[in-house]
């Protein structure tokens, strides 16, 4: 889809022929079939952007949920737009600590497809949004629109590495992180690259970046902090907030909003107990799996891998509970073996330090019986073990008293 033809889009006619492609394509028509009768009363430009723009907003629902019907896309776009509730935690956060009495003029670069700028306006800031793609600038001027936010939001065509953030209250950047061969996860292959991000920060007051969940620790602005987000137990990103007055390190929950900090807590390690722990990844790329081990009355298995066991029982958010039944070495004779006597046919394989390649073993089992389990590859010193738990949804029934 190139610019002309979604600035056709946003016409009246076009307008009809994306009403049309998408009711084809939600009767179940192929892509062939769905093209051949929008052609009927289109032409082929305007058919092959409608029908591009039906099947992503079908593909965004997942993440943009009812919205999704009324916003535009690009495919790389949809891909690296942030989630709705992560875009709103962060710009709630901007909103509240950067100038709460007014609300902060924000200058966002890297915009996209607007995902954080619709977040941003939403929670009372204005606005000024850059992006080098024409089209992207398109759509998300569009996106605005649509969604009634075109008065705190204005975007325009523009290279991020000539911006200006000083006349800002805050920067926000959201580098590209997809080259020419794909996705990256190199900060010095963004774009812009990680040297004129962090230019960008210093003649900025204040600045939000957000960053992939992997980015190396060593390149994290000094006197900053770091807060990795998950939602719903996946990690979705690391934002590095700049000139906010916070440094250090920081998990967040979505959609619950609680937050963990270092409290200099130190985790010991020790013998497998009654329950095991599986700490969320946001605190696991935080590093702060001895603060949840702290919440549990627990201790490591091993100092580099991020299981926790404890005697406790413990409700929280920051981890998954398993009760162990049984501890060995790992073998896959004996693990089969094992399994068979317990009539085993369903397992959840989960592993940290473990390089046994999973698919394999799930076929090496031999599954065979009604019984459920959990098995975790792990490593304690340096040997290989597997344990068998049951699955979380049995020990969340009780708590510790």
């Amino acid at each position: 889809m190139d610019l002309d033809a979604f600035r056709m889009l946003l016409t009246p006619t076009g307008q009809a022929a994306l009403h049309e492609a998408t009711r084809i394509l939600a009767d179940g028509a192929d892509p062939v079939a769905a093209a051949s009768a929008l052609r009927r009363g289109h032409p082929a430009d305007l058919t092959a952007a409608a029908l591009t723009q039906a099947s992503l907003r079908r593909r965004a629902e997942a993440k943009f949920g009812p919205e999704a019907a009324v916003m535009y896309f690009t495919p790389h776009g949809l891909e690296q737009a942030t989630r709705p509730e992560v875009a709103a935690h962060r710009a709630t956060r901007i909103r509240a600590e950067t100038l709460p009495d007014g609300g902060p003029t924000v200058l966002d670069v890297c915009c996209g497809i607007g995902g954080d700028l619709l977040a941003l306006a939403r929670a009372g800031c204005a606005v000024d949004a850059v992006d080098l793609d024409p089209l992207t600038v398109e759509v998300a001027r569009a996106n605005a629109a649509a969604l009634g936010l075109s008065s705190l939001a204005s975007v325009r065509t523009g290279d991020a590495a000539l911006a200006d953030p000083g006349g800002y209250g805050l920067l926000f950047a959201d580098p590209a992180r997809r080259g020419a061969r794909g996705r990256t996860f190199d900060p010095m292959a963004y774009s812009p690259a990680w040297p004129v991000v962090l230019e960008l920060v210093a003649r900025a007051p204040a600045a939000c970046l957000k960053v992939a969940p992997g980015i190396p620790y060593e390149l994290i602005p000094e006197g900053a902090e770091a807060e990795w987000v998950s939602y719903r137990g996946e990690v979705k990103e690391a934002a590095i907030w700049a000139g906010m007055g916070t440094e250090g390190r920081r998990a967040t929950l979505l959609p619950s909003g609680v937050t963990l900090t270092a409290s200099g807590a130190e985790a010991e390690t020790g013998p497998v107990r009654r329950y095991l722990y599986e700490p969320d990844g946001a605190a696991v790329r935080a590093h702060l799996v001895a603060e949840v081990a702290a919440m549990v009355s627990g201790h490591l298995l091993d100092p580099r891998i991020a299981y926790i066991t404890s005697d406790r029982l413990v409700r929280t958010e920051w981890a998954s509970c398993y009760e162990v039944t049984d501890v060995m070495p790992f073998s896959l004779k004996g693990l089969r073996a094992a399994l068979r006597e317990r009539r085993v046919g369903a397992v959840t394989i989960k592993k940290r330090g473990s390089a046994v390649d999973v698919e394999r073993l799930r076929k090496d089992l031999r599954l065979s019986g009604d019984n459920s389990v959990v098995i975790v590859l792990t490593r304690i010193g340096e040997r290989p073990y597997v344990l068998l738990c049951q699955a979380p949804e049995v020990v969340r029934t009780s708590t510790d008293g």
